[in-house]
């Protein structure tokens, strides 16, 4: 179907010359109305809070490996404490901080999924979390606190804090868009007024049925006498004669059956009067 903004443009390109003032603004209306209409889907609304609660995964996802990476010199530096560099042991404490790191970031991935579906994790689940934040933490800031240094425990201390709260904050935040993505859904559902196309109704008609044609020829009409013969042919003694008995033996109308009734009665009597 055709709308209004093409009609327009048809009937001008008709006419050979530009739209008119009118046209324009026939034109302008048409096409924001359409706009609007796409504007204020339900599924254009849902999908813009999707994109939202997907820039909100990135940049909490950014933050947090950028808060691991920070941590792993200091965790290399407590793992390989003592030992010459370039050695073994030296090159194995850099193993340490992502193994825990890895662990951590496998536990965010599953908790985006299941927040996403609104499903609740197991007790392990936090637990996991928690060890592998709190090992994070006291692994960045144990030479600071030996040394007894403020500064060097503040500034150890907020990358793992950080990668903390936002790991907490992550799953609520997931949990709250996902209800958010239904809810704006639900309300532009409910919002929005089905149109529809303004279209001519035809009126129905009962099909006709043709006429059938009498084909049988007329029967021949019967006569007052024939139909007093057949009433005295089906007469036998003991019968009352009446128009109702005269219609079922001969078949003739109401008006008929009174008369013949009523001569065939005059004969029956004057019989029996005879004998």
């Amino acid at each position: 179907m055709r709308t209004a903004l093409e009609k327009v443009r048809e009937g001008a390109a008709t006419f050979g010359r530009p739209p008119g003032p009118a046209a324009k603004l026939a034109a302008d209306a048409a096409e924001a109305a359409e706009l609007r209409a796409y504007a204020t889907h339900p599924d254009v609304i849902a999908l813009r809070v999707e994109r939202v609660r997907a820039q909100v995964d990135r940049l909490c996802w950014a933050g947090i490996v950028l808060g691991l990476g920070f941590t792993m010199t200091n965790v290399q530096s407590f793992a390989a404490a003592g030992t010459s560099v370039w050695s073994l042991p030296w090159l194995a404490a850099w193993l340490l901080d992502p193994t825990v790191s890895l662990v951590l970031l496998a536990i965010l991935r599953a908790e985006q999924v299941t927040a996403r579906y609104q499903v609740r994790t197991g007790a392990w689940t936090r637990r996991a979390k928690w060890f592998t934040l709190a090992a994070t933490y006291v692994m960045n800031t144990w030479h600071s606190w030996a040394a007894g240094s403020v500064s060097g425990v503040v500034l150890h201390s907020v990358p793992p804090l950080v990668v903390f709260v936002a790991a907490e904050a992550v799953t609520d935040l997931r949990d709250k868009l996902t209800e958010a993505v239904a809810a704006a859904f639900t309300e532009a559902s409910m919002r929005t007024v089905p149109v529809a196309a303004d279209l001519p109704t035809k009126a129905v008609h009962e099909p006709v049925k043709p006429k059938q044609r009498n084909n049988k020829r007329p029967q021949n009409r019967v006569s007052f006498s024939e139909y007093l013969t057949m009433a005295r042919e089906a007469w036998s003694p003991g019968v009352v004669v009446s128009p109702a008995w005269v219609r079922g033996v001969t078949g003739c109308s109401r008006g008929l059956s009174s008369r013949l009734a009523t001569t065939l009665a005059a004969e029956v009597q004057g019989g029996d009067g005879d004998e």
